[in-house]
């Protein structure tokens, strides 16, 4: 189906050591790229003496954003097996960090490859998985004598109110299902003196 995606419900902690090397790995519930860049702050500073602070992150119900970064590590051995997991599991809204404390011994591509994309799996394997729906917010604007029309609409397909405001110019804010809005949307469109505006989807 379309109007589902899988995140995580909260953050959760992994590790993986190889080595001398310590890998941390978080995984952060996220769904816009100023909260990756506070999430991301914050770790950097608890973890300030990591020498690596690599991540990947996805964005969009249909991951239709993602970044991956290796901080200093040798191309693709960090950022991408993390992204990797993250794939595997049909994540989005979801962004994992890897800090590496070094150990002393170079582990190699193949070994770091191993290494942070065995710390993003152990967070993942720690966090708890939910299926959401994607929704819909409107607005409907309407003139007062509409009140009983849109009223029975809402009603009729057991719309959630966010917010509404009755007066001589009336307004109701409320949510519905992606996959449901052409359909309920629609009667709405065909009242007279009644304006229908989409506000955004989450």
């Amino acid at each position: 189906m379309d109007d589902i995606y899988k995140t995580i419900k909260s953050s959760a902690q992994g590790i993986y050591k190889d080595r001398g090397s310590k890998f941390i790995s978080v995984a952060i519930f996220v769904n816009n790229q100023e909260s990756v860049k506070k999430h991301l702050d914050e770790i950097k500073q608890q973890h300030h003496s990591a020498r690596h602070h690599c991540y990947a992150w996805v964005i969009g119900t249909n991951r239709e954003y993602h970044r991956i970064n290796d901080d200093g590590e040798p191309s693709g051995t960090a950022g991408k097996p993390i992204y990797g997991q993250i794939l595997s599991r049909e994540l989005t809204n979801i962004m994992i960090v890897v800090a590496r404390y070094f150990g002393g011994i170079k582990l190699g591509k193949s070994g770091l490859i191993n290494a942070y994309k065995n710390a993003a799996a152990d967070a993942l394997n720690n966090a708890k998985i939910i299926t959401k729906t994607v929704v819909e917010i409107y607005r409907i604007n309407f003139d007062y004598p509409a009140m009983n029309d849109v009223m029975r609409i809402l009603k009729e397909n057991d719309i959630i109110q966010i917010d509404r405001r009755f007066e001589l110019d009336c307004s109701i804010t409320f949510k519905i299902r992606k996959k449901e809005s052409k359909r309920i949307i629609e009667p709405f469109k065909a009242l007279k003196n009644v304006n229908v505006k989409h506000l955004y989807t989450k």
